[in-house]
């Protein structure tokens, strides 16, 4: 991409949300993206993002306690090594949101749907799919771990963003539809 699509895509992204303005109100405009495509989105917001995560986070620690009940009551009726007890305990762990993700591959596993919002894939706002597995494990295991580090790492630095790209986002599906239906693609 040369700066030169870069300045124009800025000019369109910034002209969009002039008109999303207009349709969708100040706030939901100024969260108008752009997927890796051109096509326009509005990215769900930070508070409805977190509160999906928390939900999911939620069902996957009830689904470890679940897992780990269920466990110990097999343990109990036919005396399992501790070895074979430390190993699935230490499996549920990848277990659990690898299953949970299969309920994934729309986007809207149970706190996408209470919260409003939906994952798709940043470069054309596509399905998650096949990877959801993997979307919900990084969610639930990793995220919390990366946000600790780069809590950490941005006070030892000084600095606020982190470096990479997204391969999914968090959009308002809601939003985003009222947006196509008043033309603004």
């Amino acid at each position: 991409m040369t700066v030169r699509d870069t300045v124009r895509q800025l000019t369109r992204l910034e002209t969009a949300r002039a008109h999303a303005e207009h349709v969708l109100g100040a706030r939901t405009a100024k969260r108008v993206e752009m997927f890796g495509n051109g096509g326009l989105y509005v990215r769900a917001g930070t508070g409805a993002q977190f509160l999906a995560w928390l939900v999911d986070f939620i069902v996957y620690l009830t689904g470890f306690g679940v897992g780990v009940v269920a466990l110990s009551l097999v343990d109990r009726a036919v005396a399992l090594s501790d070895d074979a007890v430390a190993g699935v305990a230490l499996s549920l762990f990848v277990a659990v949101p690898m299953l949970y993700g299969l309920c994934y591959g729309n986007g809207r596993a149970l706190g996408a749907v209470l919260t409003g919002t939906q994952l798709v894939r940043s470069r054309d706002g596509g399905r998650v799919g096949v990877k959801a597995c993997w979307a919900m494990l990084v969610r639930t295991l990793l995220l919390p771990g990366l946000c600790v580090a780069l809590m950490v790492t941005a006070f030892l630095s000084g600095t606020s963003t982190a470096p990479g790209s997204l391969v999914r986002t968090c959009i308002d599906p809601t939003a985003t539809r009222a947006l196509h239906a008043a033309g603004i693609r």
